[in-house]
């Protein structure tokens, strides 16, 4: 019995080690599975393991922050369609304020010349605009120069020739000098109403209102100021005073009926209605 007990012990330990590893492992009865990973080694020879997951916290963090970045970026959007817009709109107002400004530049060659037949009414309303315009207007003709019309018209020429380059602030400063110097030219009308056109091209809203304010006031005769008048009640619209740019379009209409500038202060009044 010794001797069988022996024998088999021997063929136990004998068993090749491949014989063993062929021994399936079985899942325990408690159901916590095997002790051993249930992975394997692939066709390539890598180990693949078993069980073994990406955390999920770090796939949301990702998620979430991705979220946040696309919102950012549509806000961004959003914003830069808002200045573009904006951009466009104020290209567009100074587009249509240059357009206007040049076709008022292809008459003003021929207002000019056509003050040369006013010069007698323009020189008694530049008399009574020292009175009606204070003591501005007065003390601009206490210094102004003895008539030379030759000289005149090479200034205006030359403060008009700035406004056809553009130059906007040299030609505000050009019919202002030239206003002092000579206010009670022939040109004087004329140059007092493209004062107030170049100082609205600026943007100087406060200065082309004055401007255009002070054509009918210094010079009431003059062939400018039912334009002087429909200009002025253009500058009080875009500062906000729409009751005021109602008495005064009410006023071209009145006294200037006809006009261009009565009809174009129909359409803007019917706009304020």
């Amino acid at each position: 019995m010794r001797t069988c007990r022996r024998v088999v012990t021997v063929m136990a330990l004998s068993l090749p080690l491949a014989a063993w590893a062929q021994i399936p492992v079985q899942d325990d009865s408690t159901g916590n599975g095997s002790a051993y990973p249930s992975g394997g080694y692939g066709a390539s020879g890598a180990y693949v393991g078993g069980g073994a997951e990406t955390p999920t916290s770090a796939q949301g963090m990702l998620f979430t922050q991705l979220q946040q970045m696309q919102q950012e970026i549509a806000q961004l959007r959003g914003m830069l369609e808002e200045q573009q817009n904006e951009v466009q709109r104020l290209k567009q107002e100074g587009l249509e304020r240059y357009q206007e400004l040049d076709r008022r530049l292809g008459s003003g060659a021929a207002a000019g010349a056509a003050a040369t037949q006013n010069s007698p009414a323009a020189g008694a309303s530049g008399t009574g605009g020292s009175t009606a315009s204070g003591g501005d207007a007065g003390q601009a003709q206490a210094s102004g120069e003895p008539a030379d019309p030759a000289k005149e018209k090479l200034f205006y020429d030359a403060a008009f020739d700035l406004i056809k380059a553009k130059d906007f602030d040299k030609a505000s400063q050009a019919f202002s000098a030239f206003l002092r110097r000579y206010p009670d030219s022939q040109y004087a009308g004329n140059a007092q109403y493209w004062l107030g056109e170049v100082n609205l091209a600026k943007g100087d809203l406060q200065g082309a209102g004055q401007a255009f304010a002070r054509v009918s006031q210094a010079y009431p005769q003059h062939a400018k100021v039912p334009d002087s008048l429909f200009k002025l009640a253009d500058v009080e619209i875009r500062l906000g005073n729409n009751d005021k740019a109602k008495g005064i379009l009410q006023q071209v209409i009145a006294q200037y009926p006809g006009t261009s500038a009565a009809q174009l202060s129909q359409r803007d009044l019917q706009r304020l209605q």
